[in-house]
């Protein structure tokens, strides 16, 4: 069976965001990155510091000038770009013409609930970079309501997700974004 290259691309970006967890990015080890999760983690029992830790040292790898509203935006970035990586993820899953039925079907819905969230988490963005923190908050929760719907789809369906890792990181990304948010105000 030979593998398209997108669904390497794929493959490639599900092996990377995976290792994103288990890597430590020691150059990009900065206070604030600590003291933020630090507090993130007081506030929300959703969220590991090592999860956070992890996510915001990646966030800010390639930044030179970091304060907490550029970390809250970077952070969104992962948000979108998980969300996005999910959403091809899926395409890809659906493709396979062997699935169980029920399987298929909670893909189907998984995969309305992440084209929303795309333009979602855009448009928290935009919201974010205008300042208007409560109308990013409720898009960044709707995002995290996404993912949690999907997840329990295959709750409901008593089916195993493939999706579990990736919904989890995705409300955790979320719970990191309110939090960081709450910050500024």
């Amino acid at each position: 069976m030979a593998i398209s290259p997108f669904s390497l691309f794929i493959l490639s970006i599900f092996f990377f965001s995976n290792s994103l967890i288990t890597q430590s990015f020691s150059n990009t080890d900065t206070p604030l990155i600590h003291k933020t999760c630090n507090k993130i983690v007081r506030q929300d029992p959703n969220v590991s510091f090592d999860f956070c830790l992890t996510s915001l040292q990646f966030a800010t790898n390639h930044s030179y000038y970091i304060d907490l509203r550029r970390l809250g935006l970077l952070s969104m970035g992962l948000v979108c770009s998980n969300v996005t990586n999910t959403y091809h993820f899926i395409i890809e899953l659906i493709k396979n013409k062997k699935l169980d039925p029920s399987l298929n079907l909670c893909l189907v819905d998984c995969l309305e609930l992440y084209s929303d969230a795309i333009s979602t988490v855009k448009l928290a963005m935009k919201n974010y970079r205008l300042r208007r923190y409560n109308d990013a908050n409720i898009a960044i929760s709707a995002v995290m309501d996404a993912a949690e719907t999907c997840e329990n789809g295959f709750k409901e369906k008593k089916v195993n997700s493939p999706l579990k890792k990736r919904d989890e990181d995705v409300f955790e990304l979320g719970a990191i974004v309110l939090a960081i948010m709450s910050m500024l105000h």
